[in-house]
């Protein structure tokens, strides 16, 4: 069965131009000041809604679309789905998200590749809050390819290729990390593991607190395998998927016998959190040589040191394929260091895990 996605490649110009979407005019004018801080970012208009920002988008041809979710006349995500169809372009969803996160996942289903939550529904310069974080997040998008996977492709059912053999080179753990692009990569991923998968798997994806545990269920409906947040004092046990909560590291301990989750707060030095590098230095302490770790598409180098604690135990690294990242930063970072043993493309990485354990 095919799984063909739509990418469109986003060409970087010197200066991102960038459509701001909002039915707040206070917003919409706070924004345009945020992303006006930078030399590399210019605002070239505005719109109250999704039906006057998908006419903007048509005329403009912006980089970038940052959108707000709830508005009058059509919402973000109807406006996400509709500029998909006629031509993707990279988008930032920018909202406070009150409905328990639903709309974001339905956004980022759609084809929006990134999440800014406002810190406040209020008109308030606490807006002014998250100005460097949507700075790095459109410079990053306009980086992007936009990647629609069809609901047929993350339907797919598992992959059965041939197992290796189970040896001294097989794993016990698989770890994963990603970033950009992660809500939708993952669904070409995990749901094609199979049921009877021997070794349990952890993620690190980074989302704003609050959201990790509804992506949990909305995954675990596609998967054979049992998906969840991570929870303390969980087993960490063969045919469970364990996604690491927003706001903690996930981190493993071996008790008589048996491993089991932490949630730390620290390390507190890390630009994320929870982070990849600390998710793939503890599995290399506790598995050792046993450690797959799979870094994905996502912006900056979160992984990279992580990939070297595994290496350095015996451990192997798989990379995303620069054609099929959304961002090729974090593999990128891991590639270059020399860490990765095999660089794939994101349709084909089940497979490759299947290979190596």
């Amino acid at each position: 069965m095919s799984t063909a996605s739509t990418q469109t490649n986003t060409p970087v110009a010197a200066i991102v131009r960038v459509l701001v979407v909002d039915d707040s005019a206070y917003v919409r004018k706070m924004v345009t000041q945020m992303l006006s801080r930078s030399p590399f970012v210019e605002v070239v208009g505005t719109a109250r809604d999704g039906l006057e920002a998908l006419e903007m988008a048509e005329e403009l041809s912006p980089d970038v679309i940052t959108c707000d979710l709830n508005m009058p006349a059509m919402g973000g995500v109807r406006f996400v789905q509709e500029q998909m169809a006629r031509r993707a372009i990279p988008i930032v969803i920018m909202s406070i998200a009150n409905r328990a996160g639903e709309e974001v996942l339905k956004a980022l289903d759609a084809g929006a590749i990134d999440f800014v939550q406002k810190p406040t529904a209020l008109a308030s310069e606490r807006l002014l809050d998250v100005a460097d974080e949507l700075l790095e997040k459109v410079k990053a998008a306009a980086r992007a390819s936009v990647r629609i996977v069809p609901a047929e492709a993350t339907l797919a059912g598992p992959l059965q290729p041939q197992r290796a053999r189970v040896g001294a080179g097989a794993a016990d753990i698989v770890v994963i990390g990603i970033s950009t692009g992660g809500p939708q990569g993952l669904k070409l991923v995990i749901p094609r593991l199979p049921a009877d998968l021997p070794v349990p798997v952890a993620i690190v994806m980074h989302m704003p607190v609050g959201y990790t545990d509804l992506y949990a269920r909305k995954l675990n409906e596609l998967c054979a395998l049992e998906v969840v947040e991570a929870q303390e004092g969980q087993d960490v046990s063969a045919g469970t998927v364990l996604i690491a909560p927003a706001g903690r590291h996930l981190i493993f301990q071996r008790i008589d016998g048996r491993v089991v989750v932490r949630l730390e707060l620290r390390p507190l030095d890390t630009p994320h959190r929870p982070a990849v590098d600390v998710l793939f230095q503890s599995a290399a302490n506790v598995y050792g040589a046993r450690t797959l770790g799979v870094v994905l598409t996502g912006m900056g180098h979160d992984g990279r040191d992580g990939a070297a604690w595994i290496k350095a135990k015996g451990g192997r690294i798989l990379t995303e394929a620069a054609e099929s990242c959304v961002v090729y930063g974090m593999p990128r970072s891991v590639d270059e260091a020399g860490l990765s043993d095999s660089s794939v493309v994101l349709e084909q990485m089940a497979a490759a895990i299947l290979e190596r354990i």
